[in-house]
């Protein structure tokens, strides 16, 4: 566990909407923690400190609750839809050692053959890995594969310690021919020369 993901939590036994404002109003975020059997904890954890740590995918945190150390793993984040502002974390009690599921991200790298796109099917892939162990994103390289290549999750090479929950079968990537415009040269060109008709036959009828 790195330094920035130890988290001083906030024990609190107050609830409700105004109380829920007031934490948020002096930075804080309201969360509760729960599983493994355990009674949920509401908690009062930094506002600013969390924020910077949630930008990253499948977040741990090393919680500091009443001086008793507790891994949790970050499991649903709500924020309002207006304002993006974090309104409420749920938290869900790991072990070290124990093993999580979690969807993780598909990044591609590289650069297929030229005149080739990219069709990514998959943003996400779910897997079963250690809870200190979760990759932050799954690498996909793409890099000169030509048109008709295709990229499934049974392809995907997973860091090491890692299951993959998702399908086999199921499409990441694909590389395609970008599609042709419909409107060429010539039909352009029709089109043109049928406006001037059109135009033409307007002003015999008004003569």
């Amino acid at each position: 566990m790195s330094e920035d993901t130890k988290v001083h939590a906030e024990l609190r036994e107050s609830f409700g909407k105004g109380f829920a404002r007031r934490l948020r109003a002096a930075g804080k975020i309201p969360a509760v923690i729960y599983g493994h059997g355990t009674e949920p904890v509401h908690v009062a954890l930094p506002g600013h400190q969390v924020s910077l740590i949630l930008r990253r995918a499948n977040a741990l945190l090393e919680l500091d609750i009443a001086g008793k150390s507790q891994l949790a793993l970050v499991k649903d984040v709500q924020k309002d839809p207006v304002h993006q502002i974090i309104e409420h974390i749920d938290l869900l009690v790991v072990k070290k050692g124990e093993k999580v599921t979690i969807d993780v991200p598909v990044i591609v790298t590289g650069e297929p053959a030229p005149g080739t796109v990219i069709n990514q099917d998959a943003n996400t892939l779910s897997i079963e890995a250690e809870a200190t162990h979760i990759p932050q994103n799954i690498e996909v390289s793409v890099e000169g594969l030509e048109e008709g290549a295709q990229i499934t999750a049974a392809d995907v090479t997973l860091p090491k310690g890692s299951t993959l929950l998702t399908d086999a079968e199921v499409l990441v990537v694909a590389i395609a021919i970008p599609a042709e415009q419909d409107l060429g040269e010539d039909d352009a060109a029709e089109s043109t020369e049928g406006a001037e008709g059109d135009a033409a036959a307007e002003e015999a009828a008004a003569e």
